[in-house]
């Protein structure tokens, strides 16, 4: 049985985080409001999790799955190395609407679905997240939504969508304009915009210093 929790009250916001870092750890799945749209999340380091958020979303591996961070630090931990670009990035737009993709470390042991050696990173701008990423680590983090239906923008759209699949649900109120992240990869020799959401082309190229190329 899944349970609600207010993030708008701070006694049941305590209860809510606590119960929450209780199911990330115990291979549960939670849904969690962040600056785009509400996401539904695991342990990342847990393939068992992760492979039941996919189950939930009615996803399979050939989707991989993002990973939010709670800090930048959290990074170089997570990476085989961190290029000046992607440094750039980070002081730019973390926390924030950017998701970068990096070449994994090989050391983790980890299972996100098909990523071919890399990882999408992210440090979400909402409260709420940080507060739980700062509590657990790094979370497999998806859209709060049955894939190819609407993502949820509040929590009452995620229940009815995911339903029991997940133990706890954090209330943070509505989310902003359902816009998703932008990406930038940066695991070749070029920066390529696989998508461009919150973030500009315009933003990302000028922080940069030279055009970001978008995927064709």
């Amino acid at each position: 049985m899944s349970v609600v929790y207010d993030c708008s009250r701070p006694e049941t916001r305590a209860e809510g985080l606590a119960a929450a870092s209780g199911a990330v750890r115990s291979s549960r799945l939670v849904v969690l409001p962040t600056d785009t749209v509400y996401g539904i999340g695991a342990d990342a380091f847990d393939s068992g999790a992760v492979r039941a958020l996919l189950r939930a979303k009615n996803r399979g591996p050939d989707m991989p799955v993002g990973v939010l961070v709670g800090s930048w630090s959290t990074v170089d931990g997570l990476v085989l190395g961190v290029p000046p670009e992607a440094r750039a990035l980070i002081e730019a737009f973390w926390p924030g609407d950017l998701s970068i993709v990096l070449a994994h470390a090989p050391s983790l042991q980890w299972d996100l679905g098909t990523t071919r050696g890399t990882v999408m990173l992210r440090m979400p701008l909402h409260p709420v997240a940080l507060e739980l990423l700062r509590e657990v680590g790094p979370m497999a983090v998806s859209s709060a939504n049955v894939s190819g239906r609407p993502p949820a923008s509040d929590v009452e759209q995620a229940r009815e969508q995911l339903g029991d699949s997940v133990s706890v649900y954090l209330d943070g109120g509505p989310s902003g304009a359902p816009v998703p992240s932008s990406i930038v990869d940066l695991t070749g020799g070029e920066p390529v915009l696989l998508r461009e959401g919150a973030v500009s082309a315009e933003a990302v190229s000028e922080v940069l210093g030279k055009p970001v190329t978008a995927k064709s």
